[in-house]
């Protein structure tokens, strides 16, 4: 672990273009018109992919281990867990230079129900031709294979939700957001995987897909409003070929969403300050 501690305070910085080919696939995987003007929050997660050579892919398709981040070795399970973002008055177009600056601010081991946990904070400040876009702060974890990969969940409260989104997330949905977004993590496009080295029931759908989601939804809900704050958290995986319901409710200037499995038990929750 102390080893872990050298890298807060790591820094790297990329520059990239917002591709239109990627803003028309993107729009075309969720189903909505192509923006004609400013693209919707979380679709910047389409920049910056990471593509290696097959040398320095691992098993489970990722990035072998190392590099900016912390090698954690010992713990095979690597997830995004939830994240927190603070937006702007400028926004990102369709081919736009992108200029992003990411630093290791926290390193941390816990103990939880599955053994032990190593979670990783890095901020992100992204700037685009206008100037600074956003402010991100994103938690990894890092946990071991021993225990069940996912819990059964409870059905959780009703939910008065002002705007919602009923959907059957698909392998083709989870493959066309995997691409759009450079994530060569096996269970999100791997059955065999997924379920025999990972132990899912199916493919997972991804943590910043359900995010992205979620931010839709709340402004589908509060027309003419725009995101000033937005934070996220999971809370148990979503399957491909389960329901998966987008719930968002406005309270004054807040707004607070969540998805919701088949079962009725949440997977991600989110809140966020509007203007």
């Amino acid at each position: 672990m102390s080893n872990y501690q050298d890298f807060v305070g790591r820094t790297e910085t990329q520059e990239d273009r917002l591709d239109p080919r990627l803003v028309a696939g993107l729009a075309a995987t969720l189903g909505l018109d192509v923006p004609k003007e400013e693209i919707p929050p979380l679709w910047h997660w389409m920049l910056f992919q990471d593509w290696r050579r097959p040398e320095g892919i691992g098993t489970d398709g990722h990035p072998r281990r190392g590099g900016f981040l912390p090698p954690v070795d010992d713990l095979p399970r690597r997830m995004w867990a939830g994240g927190r973002l603070e937006f702007t008055s400028n926004a990102l177009r369709a081919d736009d230079l992108v200029r992003r600056r990411s630093t290791i601010t926290a390193v941390s081991e816990k103990s939880g129900g599955s053994g032990r946990l190593v979670f990783v904070t890095v901020k992100h400040e992204v700037s685009g031709p206008a100037g600074p876009v956003l402010h991100e702060e994103q938690d990894i974890v890092y946990r071991g294979g021993d225990g069940a990969a996912v819990r059964p969940g409870e059905a959780a409260a009703d939910f008065a939700a002002d705007a919602r989104r009923d959907l059957l997330p698909d392998p083709v949905m989870l493959f066309r957001y995997s691409a759009l977004t450079g994530n060569g993590h096996r269970i999100h496009y791997d059955r065999p995987y997924a379920t025999a080295e990972e132990g899912y029931p199916g493919l997972v759908v991804h943590g910043p897909l359900q995010a992205t989601l979620l931010a839709q939804t709340m402004l589908d809900a509060a027309p003419g409003l725009r995101l000033i704050r937005f934070a996220f958290r999971g809370r148990r995986p979503a399957f491909a070929g389960n329901p998966l319901s987008v719930l968002a409710r406005i309270e004054g200037d807040k707004a607070l969403a969540e998805t919701r499995d088949g079962t009725d038990a949440i997977c991600m929750q989110a809140e966020a300050l509007l203007g």
